[in-house]
């Protein structure tokens, strides 16, 4: 049975309609301490509703990183809540009520958000589901220590980006981390085994996933094989385009 999706103490969960395989129900907005969390969307409606939620005035937003689903509504709820300041903090910041910790992987930019133990986390960790990691913009070895890092802390309750809220945080962090390295895993043994097209790859190590999410998962491949890469773990005869080709899934 899964536990009740239920918000902490102080925290205010306004959800965007912005659902997809990626985002999953939609981007998750955050009221706590007086400022918003990944304004989401450049949507009114949703813009109205987290501005509604509030209960008292906004004094500034913050963002756990720039993509578009997060941070594209932040200058039109920075306008309607009286041009409070809009503000993409970095490693040791403090901003508002939040203390901020760099959490890169997902993103250059990605941080995570520390208020007492409750942790906003944006895309670095979902409430269900695997994040997207893709070579280039983001780093498979710098996400995977990103998630030991949060993992060393004492947090209560981790609130994603997307998905629903995560009750027992060291729990799901090591899951994260599970999961990586067991595709990993899978990656180095098919390879071992003479696989080299990106197809038998994601054939050996992405069986599980859907077809809608295909494209998304051979970008994470690509993640995987970069990694690989740099810690020279790549057979020779493997074509270097697989990895250093950019594509994209969308969002």
């Amino acid at each position: 049975m899964s536990p009740p999706d239920e918000a902490p103490p102080g925290v205010i969960r306004v959800r965007a309609a912005n659902p997809s395989p990626l985002t999953l129900d939609g981007t998750n907005t955050y009221v706590a301490g007086g400022w918003v969390v990944d304004p989401g969307p450049a949507d009114e409606a949703h813009v109205g509703a987290v501005l509604a939620a509030a209960p008292v005035s906004v004094e500034g937003i913050v963002l756990t990183h720039g993509h578009g689903d997060h941070a594209e509504g932040a200058a039109a709820m920075a306008a309607r809540a009286g041009g409070v300041p809009v503000v993409r903090p970095g490693d040791g910041d403090r901003v508002g009520p939040f203390e901020v910790v760099a959490t890169p992987g997902h993103s250059v930019d990605s941080v995570c958000l520390l208020l007492g133990r409750i942790c906003f986390t944006g895309d670095t960790v979902l409430g269900q589901g695997s994040v997207f990691v893709a070579p280039g913009e983001g780093s498979l070895a710098a996400y995977l220590a990103s998630l030991e890092r949060l993992r060393a802390l004492d947090l209560e309750v981790l609130c994603p980006g997307h998905g629903p809220f995560v009750a027992d945080p060291r729990a799901k962090l090591g899951e994260y981390i599970a999961h990586r390295l067991e595709r990993e895993r899978k990656l180095v043994a098919a390879l071992d085994r003479g696989a080299r097209t990106r197809d038998e790859l994601l054939d050996a190590a992405w069986d599980d996933v859907p077809p809608d999410l295909r494209p998304a998962a051979a970008i994470t491949l690509a993640a995987h094989l970069e990694k690989l890469a740099g810690e020279t773990r790549l057979p020779e005869d493997l074509d270097p385009a697989i990895y250093t080709e950019r594509r994209t899934a969308g969002t």
